[in-house]
């Protein structure tokens, strides 16, 4: 469990280095996760020595929200002085994100040839 708790931690410490080191505007620990990602395609032995971690891991996913619940908490203040702007922003980056992804399927499924009966 620790070996692969520390391969995982690698990867997004290899994920930091590279997107600082390179400047790039994408975080560091999607970086590490698309290397891992990468990694576990092209080699099964490693999947298969992280698998029981990461199983385990996500069994307690929830337990990893406390931090972000107690942030939350630290800042009401703040959020209460940009409540609105936060809903208007919420509500229409969910709308947006439901019509590019309507128009999408609609362009993908025209261009495969789908049919409307479907």
């Amino acid at each position: 469990m620790v070996a692969a708790l520390a391969i995982v931690l690698l990867f997004q410490l290899v994920g930091e280095v590279v997107s600082r080191a390179l400047g790039l505007p994408l975080p560091g620990p999607v970086l590490g996760m698309i290397a891992m990602v990468v990694a576990l395609a092209l080699s099964p032995r490693l999947g298969a020595l992280i698998k029981p971690t990461a199983q385990g891991l996500l069994q307690h996913l929830s337990l990893l929200f406390v931090p972000a619940g107690v942030g939350v908490v630290a800042h009401l203040p703040t959020l209460a002085s940009h409540g609105l702007a936060l809903a208007l922003s919420l509500v229409g980056s969910t709308l947006l994100a439901i019509i590019v992804g309507a128009v999408t399927f609609t362009l993908v499924a025209r261009a495969v040839g789908s049919r409307d009966d479907v």
